[in-house]
Parts: C-alpha cells; sequence; structure tokens
C-alpha cells in the first residue's frame, strides 16, 4: 500500500476477501515493534474507538498492559503468577442499523486479524477471541478460513478463536461480551472493575471494535503521522460509515473524519433535488443517536464532537436519512420499543424508565396524546441518563428527546389531529 494513498484505508476495491497473499501484496507484514512503542505511537495517533464510546485506544491499550504486569508480580508473602491478558475483537455489531464491521470482517479480515496480533503484542495477551454474529454463519465461516491459512503461513503470533454470540441489541455491548464469554448472562455489569482490569475469566481483558483493531494494524505499520494525515483535529484518521434511506447507493463507505454530514451523503448519492420532496431529518449514531433535522444537518461535521454538539451522536457510524414520506416520530416510537424489548431489566431505568418512555412514544405517534403524555416523555428524558449499568436508558432517552426537538411540528399536529397520515400507515404496515 502507498503510503501517499490518503483513501480508502480499510478496504480493498473488489467485493471478494483478500486472500493472506494478496493482504499482504497490499499492506505489507507488520513490524515487531516493542509494546511500549506501540502504544505509544497509537496514542501519539489519536485513534479512538469505532464501535461507539469513541474511547482513545492507546489509553485502552495502556490500561491492560498495566493491568496485567501488575498480575503478574508477586503480592507480600505471594508466589509470583503470571496472569497473560486476553484480546476480544468485536465484531458482532447488533446495532441494526449498522453494517461496517461486517463489510470489513468480509473484505479485509486479515486486516482485522493483523489489529489483533498488534493488540496481543501491545498487551502481552496470549490469547484472543473474534466474537461474531450468531445469525451471519457465512461471515464465521470465512474467518475461520482466514484464520487457518495464517495458522499455515506461521503468521499467528497468538491463537485466535471465532465466536459466535447469540443476537440482540446488547449482545456487543463490552461487559455484557466479557460476562458471556466468561459463561455469566449476556448482559451488561456495573463498573468498577472495568474489563481491562478483571475481564473474561477475572484477566486483563482488552475489548476492542473490529474496525478499531483495523486502524490498529494499519499504524503499526505507517505510523501516527500518516493516519493523521486525514481527518480534521482533534479526531484524526478515517472512519467506516453505513449510509441508508433515500440514497442512491446504500451502504459502507470510508470518509475523513471531520467532513460535513452532506459531503458524505452525496458521496451516496443523495440528490434532494431529484426528490419529490427533500428529507426530512438524518437519524445519526444508530437507535441510540439523535435526530438532525434536515438541511441544517447538512453543515455538521460527521465525528464524535461535531455530531454531539448538534445533539446527536456518531455511535457506529450510521447515518440513516428520513424521507419526507415518513413520520419521524413514528419511526422514533418504533425504535423505543424495539429497545425497550432488548433491555437487560437489571437497573431503574431499563427496567421502568424505558418502557415508559416507549410508551409515551406510542401515544405521541400513533394516538391522540394528551399533553400530560407529552410532558412526561419530555421529562423521562431526563430522568433516565446517567442512572444505569449501560448506556442504553442514556441513548434512548437521548434519541426522544431529539425527536421532540426535531418533529415538534408534527407533535403540535399529533397533539391537535391525531396521528398524521404517514403515522397512520406506519401502524398498518406493522408486523
Amino acid at each position: 500500500m502507498n503510503r501517499t494513498d490518503r483513501l480508502p484505508r480499510l478496504l480493498p476495491g473488489t467485493a471478494a476477501p483478500l486472500t493472506l497473499d494478496e493482504h499482504l501484496a497490499r499492506y505489507g507484514p507488520v513490524p515487531l515493534r516493542p509494546a511500549g512503542d506501540l502504544i505509544a505511537e497509537v496514542s501519539a495517533a489519536g485513534l479512538t474507538g469505532r464501535g461507539g464510546a469513541a474511547f482513545p485506544a492507546g489509553t485502552k491499550l495502556a490500561a491492560v498492559a498495566a493491568a496485567a504486569a501488575a498480575a503478574a508480580r508477586p503480592g507480600p508473602g505471594q508466589r509470583r503468577r503470571v496472569t497473560a491478558a486476553v484480546i476480544v475483537a468485536n465484531g458482532v455489531e447488533s446495532e441494526p442499523a449498522s453494517d461496517k464491521d461486517a463489510v470489513l470482517l468480509a473484505r479485509s479480515p486479515h486486516l482485522v486479524l493483523d489489529g489483533i496480533a498488534v493488540a496481543a503484542r501491545a498487551t502481552g495477551a496470549g490469547r484472543a477471541w473474534l466474537c461474531l454474529p450468531a445469525d451471519q454463519p457465512w461471515l464465521a465461516g470465512s474467518l475461520r478460513e482466514a484464520v487457518a491459512a495464517r495458522a499455515w503461513a506461521g503468521a499467528s503470533p497468538v491463537p485466535v478463536q471465532i465466536q459466535e454470540v447469540p443476537g440482540g441489541y446488547l449482545a456487543s455491548q463490552e461487559n455484557a461480551l466479557v460476562s458471556w464469554l466468561s459463561g455469566g448472562p449476556q448482559q451488561p455489569s456495573f463498573v468498577p472493575p472495568r474489563p481491562s482490569d478483571q475481564g473474561v475469566n477475572g484477566r486483563p481483558t482488552l475489548v476492542q471494535n473490529a474496525e478499531t483493531l483495523a486502524h490498529l494494524a494499519l499504524i503499526a505499520r505507517y505510523g501516527a503521522a500518516w493516519f493523521r494525515a486525514v481527518g480534521v483535529p482533534p479526531e484524526a484518521g478515517s472512519a467506516l460509515v453505513t449510509v441508508t434511506g433515500p440514497v442512491r447507493y446504500p451502504g459502507v463507505l470510508e470518509i475523513p473524519l471531520g467532513i460535513p454530514l452532506g459531503t458524505v451523503l452525496a458521496q451516496a448519492g443523495l440528490r434532494p433535488a431529484e426528490l419529490h420532496a427533500p428529507p426530512q431529518a438524518v437519524l445519526a449514531g444508530g437507535y441510540l443517536g439523535g435526530w438532525l433535522a434536515w438541511p441544517d444537518a447538512a453543515t455538521v461535521p460527521v465525528s464524535a464532537a461535531g455530531l454531539r454538539r448538534a445533539g446527536a451522536a456518531l455511535g457506529p457510524g450510521t447515518l440513516a436519512v428520513l424521507p419526507a414520506s415518513a413520520c419521524g416520530l413514528a419511526q422514533t416510537a418504533r425504535i423505543l420499543a424495539y429497545l425497550s424489548s432488548h433491555r437487560a431489566g437489571q437497573c431503574g431505568p431499563c427496567t421502568h424508565g424505558l418502557p415508559a418512555l416507549a410508551e409515551a412514544f406510542g401515544q405521541i405517534a400513533f394516538a391522540r396524546p394528551h399533553p400530560d403524555t407529552i410532558a412526561w416523555a419530555g421529562r423521562l428524558t431526563g430522568l433516565l441518563p446517567r442512572r444505569g449499568a449501560c448506556y442504553l436508558p442514556d441513548g434512548g432517552a437521548g434519541l426522544a428527546a431529539s425527536a421532540l426537538r426535531v418533529f415538534a411540528k408534527d407533535l403540535r399536529w399529533h397533539a391537535g389531529h391525531g396521528p398524521c397520515p404517514p403515522a397512520i400507515r406506519a401502524a398498518r404496515e406493522a408486523p
């Protein structure tokens, strides 16, 4: 791969997966740098997690490496014990609107596997799991072939086990994944302890998204300055995004972080002038993201900070365009009902608050809501955040708050006349 190439970085030009030989011809081998140098380079690159939280990858690597080193040191009167770290590569991608990790794993499997090797080198890990969705067995089969090819070629410094994970919206949540791999329930847990200190079977564990690991492999090859050659400071690098809605070319794109949302949608083939009516809004960040009104959304930077300032999120990189023929309140009600049905139910905001919010939005979208119902929904958006074991209640509340703001005109119509025609149509089409 030419160091002067800017994009694409992660995806080859063909839909077929790169073989190991093709992968090495494109990217070259991964240099075996000392662990400390690797972590310093990743930190200097400014790589953040691409799974949703946008947490600094270098900080995560350093925390796991430090925890593993501390676990290996004997305490007073204790014998030395070796507690190697483990790597969990998260390719489950349980966000319904996202396809980016599946596309990446299908087309560039060895780039993700390189990232696992680099992460193992940086943390001293002796084992790795690559977690994939159980409802896509073809993907697991393809990755098993890739792992076998690397083992045959002697290119596997750490054993990688393919693990198919049952579905559910919380299946890819970090602590839920660690719990399930340890033989426990598939649900989030309160922190501390963090997985970096006590993860799978009590070992220091690095849980990292598949795309993040692919970027890690490229930084190990080409360095921090190369990575930062694209993107808008302080958010460096590129990111994969999934675009859906009334666009000519829906699917996965690789973009520089920080470019305007309108530019991204234009690359996907959004031509507002060709539509019967311009889009209403864009849902940025998936089911735990937020609505942005069109056309103001076109100037919002596609980055974690830029979308957060606008009232949405980058999340797993999903951008869903809402056409003029749809009802944003109805779409929000459906999403909240889905989130409520997938809750873990182990804390108050999740057990009681999220269902209450979903019920209120069901009345807002598909009935003639009483003012008290609208007020209650608004109050719930402030009561749910920062009180649960995971981000599910927070994200649901943020989504609802953005809908009440962006679709305020529709809300007044529903309150005065009942559900609008698009909402009635959506209710009839519901399974």
